[in-house]
C-alpha cells in the first residue's frame, strides 16, 4: 500500500528491548527513489542523538499502532558509529554502518557481516579507527544522491516553462520503499491545489539550486487532478493511501 511520507514522521521506533526514539526524516536516493535510511532522534537514554536506520534492520510495521519496529537491541544503536545528520552523508560513514550492523547494503555485496536475516546478534564493540582507515573505492565527499525528504521537501518544481509550486511531500509504497510520486503543492502558482507528480517524470533533484526539474509543462500539471483527502483508507489509519 502506498503511504504518505509526511505521516509517518514522529512515529515512534522500538528496539526488540525498548524505545530507541522518534522517526525525524528520511534520506532516499534520487537514482531508484528508493528510502535508504530512517533518521530517528534518540530520547533521553542517549541524549537525543540521532541515528540512521536501515528498513533492512526493520520488522512488519504496525501501521494502525504507528511504530516501526527493528530487530536491534538499544546497546547496539548506542555503540552504533556517530553519523552528522545534519551534513551530506558520505559513502564511507554509510560503509562504517554496514559495517557495523548485520544488515544488507543497498549498493551491493561486500560489506555484509550478518548471519542468517531475522537473527541479529549483539554488535561486538568496533574500532573505529580500523574501519576509518579501510580501503574504500569510494570517495569521502557526501554522496550527490542521498536526499533528504525534509530537506527537498520545500524545493521548488521547475517545468520546460516554468515553476509550478513546491514539493510538500512524498508517496511511497510500503512494500518496497520505493517513492511512487511527489505531492506538488501549487498554492502560489496555479490554483492552489496539490497534485501528485510521478518520480519518472523527474528528470534530476538539484541540491545547490534547491529545486525539483520534472519534463513536464506547466499546462499539463495545472490540468492534474488535485489530490482528494478521502483518498485516505479510514481501515488502515488515516495515512494509508490508495491512489
Amino acid at each position: 500500500m502506498e503511504r504518505s511520507v509526511k505521516n509517518l514522521i514522529d512515529q515512534n521506533l522500538e528496539a526488540t528491548d525498548g524505545e530507541i526514539g522518534k522517526v525525524k526524516d528520511f534520506y532516499f536516493d534520487d537514482d531508484t527513489w528508493t528510502i535508504r535510511y530512517l533518521v530517528v532522534t534518540t530520547g533521553g537514554w542517549l541524549s537525543a542523538r540521532k541515528v540512521l536506520i536501515s528498513p533492512n534492520a526493520l520488522v512488519q510495521h504496525s501501521w494502525a499502532s504507528g511504530i516501526f519496529r527493528a530487530n536491534l537491541n538499544r546497546e547496539q544503536v548506542r555503540n552504533s558509529p556517530d553519523i552528522d545528520t545534519d551534513k551530506p552523508v558520505s559513502r564511507q560513514q554509510e560503509e562504517e554502518l554496514a559495517n557495523y550492523y548485520p544488515w544488507q547494503p543497498y549498493w551491493g555485496a561486500g560489506f555484509y557481516q550478518g548471519g542468517v536475516w531475522g537473527i541479529i546478534p549483539l554488535t561486538p564493540s568496533v574500532d573505529r579507527s580500523t574501519i576509518r582507515n579501510r580501503e574504500t573505492k569510494t570517495s569521502s565527499n557526501g554522496d550527490q544522491h542521498l536526499r533528504s525528504c525534509k530537506e527537498v521537501a520545500g524545493y521548488h518544481i521547475h517545468t520546460a516553462d516554468g515553476d509550478v509550486g513546491h514539493v510538500n511531500d512524498f508517496i511511497m509504497d510500503d512494500q518496497t520503499w520505493k517513492i511512487s510520486y511527489l505531492v506538488g503543492d501549487t498554492h502560489n502558482w496555479i490554483g492552489g491545489k496539490k497534485v501528485l507528480i510521478a518520480v519518472r517524470h523527474i528528470q534530476e533533484v538539484q541540491w545547490e539550486n534547491s529545486k525539483v526539474v520534472a519534463d513536464m509543462t506547466v499546462e499539463t500539471i495545472k490540468n492534474s487532478p488535485a489530490i482528494d483527502k478521502r483518498v485516505y483508507n479510514a481501515r488502515e489509519g488515516k495515512n494509508a493511501i490508495v491512489y
